[in-house]
């Protein structure tokens, strides 16, 4: 398997992070990890989004990687911090090119067929699909793998507890992206290791 697709092939769910305090960073991880979540994505969107990847790092078991990567310059700086993948919301061609080069695992945002054709032009075969349920949820993402046999999704965006199963049934889905794993906040460690055991049970 490809290094991106044994990240992805981890846990039925990753953890999309929005980091405000660094101090949150460590005991979210954790949580995480022990409920049976090791792969986190920590969107560069907040000033200590870099540090949180560092502080992250840190917990055994824990597989962390930089999303909303936009451009070469945050893919240098995610790395430069310690990211083991890197997930950004689009693909263009300078950061295609750059996450390529760089050899890191990378899992490029799609919405339609020509990013997938994008991709396929740079030798990526597996795909973030964003936003999954603006882009017309279910139904658009199959229309898309009847297409493109060779790939492999995780959708992202507006999927719930609830709604996972329903993208996780697709084939060529290996896991989804979801936001309500760790709610916003103060961290609730003891809740946000229960809802990581609820949904690395999706599996």
């Amino acid at each position: 398997m490809k290094p991106i697709e044994t990240i992805m092939r981890t846990a039925p769910v990753i953890p999309v992070l929005v980091i405000e305090d660094i101090a949150h960073a460590r005991p979210i991880a954790e949580a995480l990890v022990e409920g049976g979540l090791r792969v986190l994505e920590v969107t560069l969107r907040t000033e200590c989004a870099i540090d949180a990847i560092k502080e992250m790092a840190k917990v055994e078991g824990a597989i962390v990687g930089a999303g909303t990567v936009l451009n070469p310059d945050d893919l240098k700086a995610a790395i430069d911090a310690g990211s083991q993948f890197i997930v950004s919301p689009g693909l263009t061609e300078n950061l295609g090119k750059a996450a390529v080069a760089s050899g890191i695992p990378f899992l490029p945002g799609t919405a339609n067929a020509g990013d997938v054709m994008r991709g396929l032009d740079l030798g990526l075969t597996h795909f973030k699909f964003f936003p999954a349920m603006a882009n017309g949820g279910t139904p658009a993402l199959k229309s898309l793998t009847a297409v493109f046999g060779n790939c492999r999704f995780c959708p992202t965006g507006g999927i719930t507890e609830a709604t996972a199963p329903d993208w996780l049934s697709i084939d060529q889905v290996l896991c989804v992206g979801g936001s309500w794993i760790v709610p916003q906040g103060a961290p609730d460690v003891t809740k946000i290791t229960a809802n990581a055991k609820t949904a690395a049970a999706l599996a």
